[in-house]
């Protein structure tokens, strides 16, 4: 059965910093791109960032040069380091798993940036 277990979230102010981590089990993992995505209150669930079985990473351009994406392939984990935390990041975080035929997505977890 596959998992992916989303966990990191919180409520941080402005400037501040928050570490997402996904596990997964129940896949090859090393052959997947992982990836998070966010959605916030009646908006579409957007990219935020990837990375792929080759460490390629690619980011949305709101977010580049604050938040770095990694992947460790003993632990079967992906993380989401986010730096200088802005409001408009508020939104529910997803992790994702694809493959050609696959994808996977974690329940999600609240990121709240406030004062």
């Amino acid at each position: 059965q596959v998992q992916l277990v989303d966990s990191g979230g919180g409520l941080v102010q402005p400037g501040g910093s928050l570490r997402l981590s996904c596990a997964a089990s129940g896949i090859a993992f090393s052959i997947y791109a992982m990836g998070w995505y966010r959605q916030a209150p009646g908006k579409q669930r957007e990219l935020v960032a990837t990375i792929t079985s080759t460490e390629a990473t690619n980011y949305a351009d709101s977010v580049k040069g604050r938040f770095t994406i990694s992947r460790d392939i003993l632990r079967k984990t992906v993380y989401l380091q986010m730096n200088s935390l802005k409001p408009e990041d508020t939104a529910v975080y997803y992790c994702n798993a694809h493959k050609r035929g696959a994808d996977y997505w974690g329940q999600g977890t609240q990121v709240t940036v406030s004062s």
